[in-house]
């Protein structure tokens, strides 16, 4: 487990830890965010939830299996909101996004760390 950053999402607010993680994946660093189901957005509650409900209902005019995919998982939408910080399309930001591991809840492997 060396080499880790190991950062616990409670209590964060989405955008402003996306933009640390990305920062320090260009960097080179390996990180692993848990618990990213308490990560905080911003807003009034009500707003914040008719904002990602309607993202749920885009679709595509031909075949939906195709994409865009709305991920409902809290781990899957923070890891799309930092790859939306790097540059995921060339060499660079693959590898760091690579680096990336994103948690619900805390696996058994981080329980004594």
């Amino acid at each position: 487990m060396k080499n880790f950053v190991i950062i616990d999402g409670k209590g964060h607010l989405f955008g402003r830890l996306a933009s640390i993680c990305a920062k320090e994946l260009l960097s080179g660093k390996k990180i692993v965010v848990l618990r990213s189901d308490k990560i905080e957005i911003s807003g009034k509650h009500i707003k914040t939830k008719l904002k990602i409900l309607s993202r749920f209902k885009k679709r595509t005019n031909t075949n939906s299996k195709r994409g865009p995919f709305h991920f409902r998982n809290p781990s899957l939408i923070f890891w799309k909101g930092v790859r939306g910080m790097l540059p995921h399309k060339i060499k660079k930001g693959t590898n760091a996004l690579k680096r990336l591991r994103v948690y619900e809840g805390v696996p058994i492997a981080f329980w004594k760390i």
